[in-house]
């Protein structure tokens, strides 16, 4: 039988410790370093796991025997671990967004490159299954064209978050999202932000996308909404798909503009055949990790890799420059310019 791949987990927030749930749960891996500066968290989890502890995740990193290593500590701090863990030789699965920073971003991508070391960004909503299946409807055709692609992303506010703002730190998984369900990356997006409750970032995020194709997306993220909300819809030629990731229930609603009646000269509104799409429903996190696990094994690129991530942090960058210059700002040269710095 094939041995477990040994994991380390650098950071044990809020996602930090749903990845430590799901690797110690996992049949083909086994937990074997965690890392947290606070050490009552770190005592309490080396104590459920049986993993060796440290207060430094770059000790971490250069002191135990590790096949990949799960990067969830804070945002700002990915760089810094990231680097060290691709020089280690370490393939790394880091939570979104990649890097704070376009710059940063660029210098993850850029070393691994050059060591030939698997980055894996923690995108998880494409691992949900009611988005995945969405995605293989749409391969199939279902939608010939997409006119707009709307996402919202709510919640109440996350008192851990201090390094960065809504948009970088949720609106990282629409821009990747609206950009995979469109098939293409965006030309020009444009943006309103508002800083409500955060004491140095904006909560809140309005953001346009213009796709080549002529395809227009839409992202509203908060942290200011006092329920949980995650949604999106995908509206095309043939009707539209709407979907929620929290249940993981996906609908398809056919348009019936083939059929216009007019009765007493007023056109009639026709609402569309609804169908429910059927689910598996699955833990997107462990669908994630079962894909680590694969790229660990084989080497082979993920489905969500760093150039992905890279991507999702451009164009949230260029949304908060868009709100902050009051203007729409043009992405056309964009792949160029990332790929030339």
């Amino acid at each position: 039988m094939t041995a477990p791949l040994r994991l380390g987990l650098a950071g044990l927030g809020s996602m930090g410790r749903n990845h430590l749930r799901v690797i110690s749960n996992h049949p083909e891996t086994v937990l074997a370093a965690i890392a947290d500066p606070d050490s009552a968290a770190l005592e309490a989890a080396v104590a459920q796991t049986g993993a060796k502890g440290f207060a430094d995740p770059l000790a971490m990193i250069g002191q135990a025997e590790l096949d990949g290593i799960v990067l969830a500590a804070p945002t700002t701090a990915h760089v810094g671990l990231a680097l060290a863990a691709i020089e280690a030789g370490l393939s790394i699965l880091v939570e979104k967004p990649l890097a704070a920073t376009v710059e940063d971003g660029l210098a993850i991508v850029t070393a691994a490159r050059k060591r030939n070391v698997r980055v894996q960004v923690g995108h998880v909503e494409r691992y949900n299954p009611a988005v995945m299946e969405m995605g293989r409807l749409l391969r199939a055709g279902w939608l010939s064209t997409i006119y707009a692609i709307t996402s919202r992303r709510a919640g109440p506010f996350p008192a851990r978050i201090r390094d960065v703002g809504v948009t970088v730190d949720l609106g990282t998984h629409d821009v990747d999202m609206l950009s995979w369900i469109a098939g293409e990356r965006p030309v020009r997006v444009y943006a309103e932000t508002a800083q409500r409750l955060h004491a140095t970032h904006e909560d809140l995020t309005f953001g346009l996308m213009h796709f080549p194709s002529g395809a227009t997306g839409f992202l509203d993220v908060d942290w200011l909404t006092p329920a949980k909300r995650r949604s999106l819809v995908a509206l095309g030629e043939e009707g539209m798909f709407e979907l929620d990731y929290l249940t993981q229930k996906l609908t398809f609603t056919r348009s019936n503009v083939e059929r216009p009646q007019m009765i007493g000269g007023y056109a009639t509104t026709f609402t569309g055949d609804v169908a429910d799409i059927p689910i598996q429903n699955v833990e997107p996190l462990r669908a994630q990790l079962d894909e680590f696990v694969r790229v660990l094994r084989t080497g082979d690129r993920p489905y969500v890799d760093g150039e992905d991530g890279l991507w999702a942090v451009a164009i949230a960058n260029a949304l908060l420059t868009a709100a902050a210059e009051r203007r729409p700002i043009d992405l056309s040269d964009l792949p160029s310019r990332l790929a030339a710095e």
